[in-house]
């Protein structure tokens, strides 16, 4: 059994309004584009700030109130690392100080990142490994967008979250559902830019192989078809039903396809959590967020059983149920 006891994020200054979209491609309105996808600003990092740079000052938000001593396992979420080696969570444990004695690793994982990092915490803390885990969700994909893509600029900021897993002495010891379908790879990449070369590209709707590419139409095909499956077998395994759980947590991919999840799911409006106006889609980041504001505004009371859902590039897919 696992708990999350504490979370904080961190959003770069540098702000991207719908405002200043507008202003790049006079074609698209702000309102346009807060009506299509729900987001009116995200925060872009700067052309030297990095994924490691995020995640510590997320990380220090957290020691603030914690004692950083207890830390006995990094792990760091990221597709947009500072290297291809050493590990970012390798640095990360000298820059914030953390004791050497502890085990650091990296995970390339997207928009399932956060429920994969507590999937990998609770087997850390069942095998007797790790007690105190920090998970780091920190992505800078603005950095793989192409300046004239305004559909994928609209979508997506940068942001950190760290939060510490414990285990729990309370409550119950409720399952994973992961998933995975690669034959979907080619449809959210950045092509170049490892050590593939023998790649196509898609001139129709590709500005460069070392940027970020999504088949917007593909990408939500494949949401529809697996995550309401996804959340039934979660609440299925754990033995609870839609009237058990309390708040329904999903990635914040766009708010046209949340709500068009919420109603094929039949999740009542008062349990689905939406909220990326002000942040956009920060990809592993978007779960942690949206938690810790909820916390913030008293949403989240002690006891509540919370269904978490992440889905995205990979294809990847996981779910949880969390209790607070």
């Amino acid at each position: 059994m696992i708990k999350v006891s504490k979370i904080e994020y961190y959003l770069p200054e540098l702000v991207l309004t719908n405002e200043d979209l507008e202003k790049e491609f006079p074609e698209w309105s702000s309102e346009r584009i807060h009506e299509k996808v729900g987001i009116a600003q995200r925060h872009i990092s700067s052309e030297n700030e990095t994924v490691l740079d995020l995640g510590v000052k997320s990380s220090e938000r957290l020691f603030e109130n914690y004692d950083r001593n207890k830390i006995d396992f990094i792990l760091f979420c990221t597709q947009s690392p500072d290297y291809f080696l050493p590990t970012t969570a390798c640095i990360l444990q000298d820059k914030l100080g953390l004791r050497k004695n502890i085990g650091a690793m990296d995970f390339n994982l997207g928009c399932s990142g956060f429920v994969y990092g507590l999937a990998f915490a609770k087997g850390l803390i069942a095998a007797g490994i790790a007690q105190h885990i920090l998970l780091v969700t920190s992505e800078t994909y603005t950095k793989h967008i192409n300046p004239k893509d305004k559909g994928n600029r609209s979508i997506f900021g940068d942001a950190s979250a760290s939060a510490i897993v414990e285990k729990s002495e309370s409550g119950s010891d409720y399952k994973f559902c992961l998933g995975t379908d690669g034959s979907g790879a080619e449809n959210l990449i950045v092509k170049k830019g490892a050590f593939r070369t023998d790649f196509e590209l898609n001139p129709e709707n590709e500005f460069s192989p070392e940027n970020l590419y999504m088949n917007g139409p593909e990408i939500f095909n494949f949401t529809i078809e697996n995550i309401p499956g996804l959340v039934k077998e979660t609440m299925e395994v754990n033995g609870l039903t839609m009237d058990d759980i309390d708040h329904f947590v999903f990635h914040q991919a766009n708010s046209f396809m949340l709500n068009y999840l919420r109603k094929k799911t039949k999740i009542p409006t008062e349990k689905f959590y939406i909220d990326m106006e002000k942040t956009g889609n920060t990809v592993s980041a978007t779960i942690p967020i949206a938690l810790k504001n909820m916390m913030n505004k008293g949403i989240l009371k002690e006891g509540d059983k919370v269904l978490l859902a992440g889905f995205g590039v990979g294809y990847s897919w996981g779910a949880t149920i969390l209790e607070i």
